[in-house]
């Protein structure tokens, strides 16, 4: 069976090569526990599979057989722009990664349509200056409308990330109740089935209840949990992968129960592997 890698070398051979296709899996996490460097990782390395067979051979290493590295990366955010993303990516990863796994990578930035209903002033988020004629002329399709373009357009077969949910729910929560989000997070899922590619969903867990987080992944086909452990004097990232479909039999053959990870150069990476003893 075909896998799409998540672009984290160590857990896609511990997996078969990556994610089913149709695949999409929650990221959550506290502040700072590594999902955001998970999925800068993930993006780099597909893109570099495309861009620079050496230093992908380099960072992450020899594939699975099983593997299926998406034909393009789509990188969705609504409060930030390909500049700054960049920028964030340099913070975790060697320049020539970011520079190289980034060459074909499409950045969508919705911060015009997520904000523009708000009190946010106009030039905080966007290059033109606002006047009265323009102000007839927004996008009113929304931010929920316009993620369902983009991965309508961009979805089928490719590696699409979506940061990240906790903005989204904000924007969602003005124009429906949880049910209808639910139903919506299921519609997407539906959906991805019929796309084939992967999707991945950066949620902060820290600014939901307890209830929120079950219902989204619920609605999901896996969940990474994103974790800081504290032990003496010392704090440690962890990952649980909560449930996934057509993974999470494969580790719980293997009796692991959790990973240790790291962030380093080449980005978010697996150190150590905990089993049932």
């Amino acid at each position: 069976m075909e896998r799409l890698p998540t672009g984290i070398s160590r857990l896609d051979s511990m997996i078969g090569g990556g994610a089913p296709p149709g695949s999409v899996v929650l990221l959550a996490g506290e502040v700072g526990a590594g999902a955001r460097e998970f999925v800068y990782t993930s993006v780099a390395m597909n893109g570099l599979k495309e861009s620079d067979q050496e230093l992908f051979d380099l960072y992450y290493g020899n594939a699975h057989d099983d593997a299926r590295f998406p034909e393009e990366v789509h990188y969705i955010s609504f409060t930030a722009d390909s500049n700054a993303l960049l920028e964030e990516m340099r913070y975790v990863m060697d320049d020539e990664l970011v520079d190289a796994g980034t060459e074909h990578v499409e950045f969508a930035d919705l911060s015009s349509q997520y904000f523009q209903l708000s009190q946010v002033p106009r030039e905080w988020y966007s290059n033109a200056t606002p006047d009265i004629g323009s102000l007839g002329d927004r996008d009113r399709r929304g931010t929920l409308n316009a993620v369902g373009e983009y991965l309508n357009e961009h979805g089928a077969g490719n590696l699409v990330v979506i940061d990240s949910v906790t903005d989204l729910l904000s924007a969602a929560e003005e124009q429906m109740d949880w049910n209808q989000i639910t139903l919506l997070m299921k519609g997407l899922k539906k959906a991805s089935y019929r796309w084939g590619g992967l999707v991945l969903l950066l949620v902060n867990t820290e600014a939901l209840s307890d209830q929120h987080l079950g219902r989204l992944m619920d609605a999901t086909d896996g969940t990474l949990l994103f974790e800081w452990e504290s032990g003496g004097s010392e704090r440690a990232r962890t990952l649980v992968v909560k449930q996934f479909r057509g993974v999470l039999s494969r580790l719980e053959d293997e009796d692991i129960i959790q990973f240790e990870t790291e962030i380093h150069d080449g980005g978010f990476d697996i150190s150590d592997v905990r089993k049932i003893r």
